[in-house]
């Protein structure tokens, strides 16, 4: 017990001397000027919530063993799911739920979807994938280039931009076929910085930094969203008797998103049950294996790139309608590094602890967002607790989809 609570010192410690230059000062703002306040409350209590979480983990395992879950979890996961759905659907429509709260909600389903695509790359195929980011800004651009240049629909460049991005998820695949682990990372770290650097420098087609604005909004079976309609179309509104309100074109995106996003989780579960999503597993688990059954590396690994890639390019085409503008600043490494994190936290196989996931890290510093600068120490912390309390993840699911036998 005593090594334990010099543990916990240490630790509480260690907060204090990381929390004072952070917490313990601040400016302030008087008739003489700026002057230097102290705020050691505050290092006190990050010390002392340090101290009391290192007690708790060290006295977790000295309790007593929890019971074993019951064997039939998955259907639990399958009827939490279906809850998680059918809240969704309802959502825009509860008593407490505002523009803003739904405007939010939209921007967590975006996450959702681009963790859904890697995840068949990461979590069922195995192949670290820090370049994703690369396929959500194709399938922007791709979106913004086609309505601009040819007057394309929302409907029809939603699925040229998912083939764009495929075709170029094929063509990043490429380097990266004899490679594994680490390497595959730092490779699809730089592919996806290029990516961007391109976005950056071509101005004649991408206008460089300063981006593409005035992308065209979607339409509902051509019904307009804008107060005042263009020529030849008819105002949501006007068509079904209704005063004009802002907050359609909110509830409309939000539910386009969802569709987007359902669709995407539908389609994953359903592949992963196919021979390709068995052979997913089975690089994942074992490339040698894998090789030794007769399957082709080669081709697993671009199947899994072209398909997460087609989704992110989904993905990307609704990040450009709903903007109206897109710049290279929006596809930096960092977007990608909150989706990968998001799939890793989430459990890397699991779709709901992606859903999870992204309510953690994108949701959460999205509602506290007044909380200034301490909404991203709280986001911090939450990452490492979830790391410390679950390492494989909220949800992990590393269970083949089908065993052999009829076995469940």
């Amino acid at each position: 017990m005593g090594g334990l609570l010099r543990d916990c010192a240490l630790a509480a410690f260690v907060a204090a001397a990381m929390a004072l230059p952070m917490l313990g000062f601040r400016l302030v703002d008087s008739a003489n000027g700026l002057s230097l306040a102290g705020r050691f409350d505050l290092v006190a209590w990050s010390a002392g919530l340090v101290f009391a979480g290192r007690l708790a983990l060290g006295l977790l395992p000295s309790l007593p063993a929890l019971p074993a879950l019951p064997a039939r979890l998955g259907n639990l996961r399958f009827g939490a799911g279906w809850a998680m759905a059918a809240f969704a659907v309802a959502l825009p429509f509860l008593p407490f739920a505002d523009r803003n709260l739904v405007d939010k909600a939209t921007l967590v389903l975006i996450y959702v979807m681009l963790g859904w695509g890697l995840n068949i790359v990461v979590g069922l195929a195995g192949l670290l994938d820090l370049g994703f980011v690369a396929f959500y800004a194709v399938g922007a651009y791709s979106y913004a280039l086609l309505s601009q240049t040819f007057g394309l629909s929302f409907w029809v460049c939603l699925p040229l931009a998912g083939v764009m991005a495929a075709c170029f998820g094929l063509v990043l695949g490429f380097p990266v076929l004899r490679l594994r682990g680490d390497y595959i990372a730092i490779v699809t770290m730089g592919l996806g910085e290029i990516i961007r650097v391109i976005l950056q420098n071509w101005q004649d087609v991408t206008g460089g930094p300063n981006g593409i604005s005035g992308i065209e909004r979607p339409s509902l079976f051509g019904l307009s969203f804008k107060a005042v309609p263009p020529d030849g179309q008819t105002g949501f509104a006007e068509f079904f008797g209704m005063d004009y309100s802002a907050d359609h074109r909110v509830i409309f995106l939000y539910f386009l998103i969802l569709a987007l996003a359902l669709i995407t989780n539908l389609f994953t579960l359903r592949i992963r049950r196919l021979p390709v999503g068995r052979a997913w597993e089975a690089l994942r688990e074992d490339e040698i294996a894998c090789r030794s059954l007769g399957i082709n590396p080669t081709t697993v690994k671009l199947s899994a790139f072209a398909l997460g890639a087609m989704f992110a390019g989904f993905a990307g085409s609704f990040f450009a309608t709903r903007q109206g503008f897109i710049s290279p600043e929006s596809f930096t490494f960092i977007e990608s590094a909150v989706i990968l994190a998001i799939v890793v936290l989430g459990g890397m196989g699991s779709q709901i602890g992606i859903v999870l996931a992204a309510l953690l890290l994108v949701g959460l510093p999205e509602w506290f967002r007044e909380l200034q600068q301490y909404r991203m120490l709280a986001f911090g912390g939450a990452m490492v607790l979830i790391m410390l309390w679950k390492p494989a993840g909220l949800l992990s699911q590393r269970q083949p989809t089908i065993r052999l036998g009829g076995a469940k």
